[in-house]
């Protein structure tokens, strides 16, 4: 069986990554405030500062990055989660990093007037809008609602389409662009919203606590996180805490586990020529694992 290789380490909380052409790769560094590049060989240089908590990116129609931040956390000495907002939190915010300058931009910090809390993870559409999820920021004896939204790349245009949403972190697309993806990280579950238009989805009535319709849940003491979909529509879910990225079909089979070497895999992503090379964050250890997958990923929009 194929195990994952060690490509770099030394990062501050990795999350997010996202292949380039050139076959490098950007992830963010969540508790080090910045955008760093990865190349084939391992080597590792900074894209940008972004400063708060850069979390899930996606390269846009434009070629820049969309990163979501949550606004930032306060941490304690040798630990590589945050036990509360940071200090000077205000909310989190959307930006768009021009990857080859290192220029950063803040797009959107509202909804409306509903102040985004701690975005989390993004995807594009065929039309060039993005959705993303807002996790909801964690605080010391309360937590923010989550939700899911749906947004511009020119920063003209945002609009709510799921709300609220217990805690959705990973958000992608299946193949066909009809249906979208969130995982909800404290109840491991993994819902799909029907989609009935850029930005609109087709709500479903109670019993539904959000509008979209239940796809799997895994028992025990899991949580979810970030997500990837392969090109056969099944969604690759990475789990905290039994450290395994769990491959679901869209009909809610859990099709199988892959053990990482690390409790804490918090990303997927795929890349190369036949997009079978998967690209794992691995972020309780600082470090970018990569592995050849048992399936093609699916090619993302942009």
């Amino acid at each position: 069986m194929d195990v994952p290789r060690i490509l770099a380490e030394g990062f501050k909380f990795p999350e997010g990554p996202a292949v380039l052409p050139d076959g490098s790769v950007i992830l963010t560094e969540i508790a080090g405030g910045q955008l760093s590049r990865v190349m084939p060989d391992g080597k590792v240089s900074l894209v940008a500062k972004t400063g708060g908590g850069p979390n899930g990116i996606a390269i846009g129609p434009d070629g820049a990055c969309y990163v979501c931040n949550n606004g930032g956390g306060e941490y304690r000495p040798g630990s590589f989660m945050s036990i509360g907002p940071a200090s000077d939190y205000a909310g989190g915010y959307i930006q768009r990093v021009d990857v080859a300058t290192g220029e950063v931009r803040k797009l959107y910090t509202h909804c409306g007037e509903r102040r985004l809390s701690a975005p989390n993870d993004i995807v594009f559409d065929v039309h060039g809008g993005f959705y993303f999820t807002d996790f909801g920021k964690k605080h010391h004896h309360t937590r923010d609602h989550g939700g899911l939204y749906y947004a511009s790349t020119d920063g003209s245009s945002i609009v709510e389409v799921a709300w609220p949403v217990n805690c959705p972190n990973g958000v992608g697309l299946s193949p066909d662009g009809k249906v979208l993806y969130a995982a909800d990280t404290e109840a491991s579950r993994l819902w799909a919203f029907d989609i009935t238009a850029p930005g609109v989805i087709r709500k479903h009535a109670f019993p539904s606590p959000n509008g979209g319709r239940l796809v799997c849940g895994l028992p025990g003491y899991q949580r979810f996180d970030s997500l990837a979909v392969q090109a056969n529509g099944d969604i690759c879910v990475a789990t905290l805490v039994t450290g395994h990225i769990t491959v679901i079909s869209p009909a809610g089979q859990v099709v199988r586990q892959m053990k990482m070497p690390d409790v804490y895999p918090t990303n997927i992503c795929f890349g190369g020529a036949d997009m079978r090379t998967a690209y794992i964050t691995l972020s309780a250890a600082g470090q970018l694992a990569v592995m050849p997958w048992p399936e093609a990923g699916l090619r993302l929009n942009f």
